[in-house]
């Protein structure tokens, strides 16, 4: 079976695994407090310019999002966010069982705009307030679920108009190595201090065993972060096993080579579906690849490589997602490039 259904179903980085091992056995304080993760916080903060940053590490992204928005919003207070984005359709509704509502807007390839953010702000200042929740929080992945990318000029319109409306601004960045190695990515990672409040940088989609960096520019919203992680069960008692890891990955930029490899095999794929005469469902730049298949060739398919089904397109086609990862191997695509010809011949 190949495997193309998600970019963390392999372990981790041979490099990861290995500087795993070399430490097996040293004995260091908990709760991410040693010199492991110390040291890995601080080239975070060198390689994304954002010296008075607050780095957290944390197991996964989910946890980081409920934990970073529980933080950062008193409990009145309200998340916007596109209605494709992974708090309203993958996290089970984990943000509102800690008692934030999301307002949901409608994407625009998977992206929200200033005015769809504006429009909710609108609807919530009509003079009985204290009646309803407060949005203050605006929340956007880069990449998006739908693969698609922000530009800076997109996200500086974003942050500009939060700024305005006194909102704050949080990057959900499970996949932002691959955001940021794409080449269809206009800015560079020292820029994105400068376009929010806060965000996530993942491991956990990029090459790690689990883990994903909470980089919180804006200080207002840094004090006391480490007791809501410890609140929420998010904090690690063998937290060196993050800092491990990110250190390693940050070395020599293998956080971005990994990265650049999910999102080349990724554009080969899209390359044997396109010349199979196969549609593609979006303009995907990164690691994740949405393509139309007639049901009948998809269940085909399914016997011998591993992907979802994301949508239903009409009665004899649906749209499915190939993801690849920094293991995905190009034998594999050979053998998916084949199994389409020898499809298209019966």
């Amino acid at each position: 079976m190949y495997y193309f259904l998600n970019d963390y179903s392999e372990g981790c980085l041979p490099e990861v695994l290995e500087a795993l091992t070399a430490t097996n056995y040293e004995a260091t304080p908990g709760y991410s407090t040693d010199d492991y993760c110390l040291k890995a916080s601080n080239t975070i903060r060198d390689r994304f310019k954002c010296p008075q940053a607050a780095v957290h590490f944390l197991v996964g992204g989910t946890q980081t999002n409920f934990t970073a928005i529980s933080a950062f919003l008193r409990p009145w207070e309200a998340v916007i966010a596109a209605d494709t984005a992974h708090i309203c359709v993958h996290e089970t509704g984990a943000v509102e069982a800690r008692g934030h509502k999301i307002c949901i807007v409608p994407n625009h390839d998977g992206k929200l705009t200033p005015e769809g953010i504006e429009h909710v702000i609108r609807v919530h200042q009509t003079g009985t307030e204290e009646h309803m929740v407060l949005p203050r929080l605006v929340y956007l992945s880069q990449a998006t679920e739908l693969g698609t990318l922000y530009t800076k000029k997109e996200l500086l319109a974003i942050y500009e108009k939060c700024r305005a409306l006194d909102l704050y601004l949080y990057i959900d960045g499970a996949r932002l190595a691959s955001a940021l190695a794409s080449s269809a990515c206009d800015f560079v990672p020292e820029d994105l201090p400068g376009l929010c409040d806060a965000f996530y940088f993942g491991g956990t989609k990029n090459g790690l065993l689990f883990g994903e960096a909470l980089v919180i520019i804006n200080p207002a919203l840094q004090p006391y972060f480490r007791n809501m992680i410890k609140q929420n069960g998010g904090m690690l008692a063998k937290g060196r096993l993050l800092g491990v890891q990110f250190g390693t990955l940050m070395l020599d930029d293998l956080w971005l080579r990994a990265a650049k490899h999910a999102n080349n095999m990724a554009s080969r794929i899209s390359d044997v579906f396109l010349n199979a005469g196969l549609p593609l469902a979006s303009a995907s730049s990164t690691n994740q690849v949405f393509v139309t298949l007639p049901t009948a060739l998809a269940e085909d398919l399914s016997s011998e490589f591993a992907f979802e089904f994301w949508a239903r397109f009409d009665d004899t086609h649906n749209v499915y997602r190939f993801v690849t990862s920094w293991a995905t191997k190009p034998e594999s695509i050979d053998a998916l490039g084949k199994a389409l010809v020898s499809c298209h011949a019966s």
